[in-house]
């Protein structure tokens, strides 16, 4: 299969490097490896991409897109989300397909976790 025109690769603005990359392996096991004090990279999350220092944040609010994780089991990531410091945005409901819910990241940042 050709990997022509497919998304490939995501860069996600953070104000704090370093809480992010504790959060995202907290809440989610990810792993990364650093770039320099300003970049660093996650690895086989399903996509590949990294994180850089930005003053800025997203949320679909600003009309950014919304990155949507999937998760066997939403409580517990659920659980594990609120224990690594972030906020549910938007508690656990149901759409055409499964259910999801919205979290903020220490940055702010908006994302969602679904499943079936």
């Amino acid at each position: 299969m050709s990997n022509h025109h497919k998304v490939n690769y995501l860069e996600i603005p953070v104000n704090d490097l370093t809480k992010t990359k504790t959060f995202f392996s907290d809440a989610f096991g990810w792993h990364f490896k650093d770039y320099g004090p300003e970049y660093s990279c996650f690895l086989d999350v399903g996509i590949d991409g990294g994180f850089y220092l930005s003053s800025t944040h997203f949320n679909l609010e600003k009309g950014c897109p919304l990155i949507v994780l999937y998760s066997q089991c939403l409580e517990t990531s659920e659980r594990r989300i609120l224990a690594a410091g972030g906020l549910i945005t938007k508690a656990v409901f149901s759409f055409p397909g499964g259910k999801r819910f919205h979290f903020s990241d220490n940055n702010g940042n908006e994302y969602a976790v679904w499943s079936e």
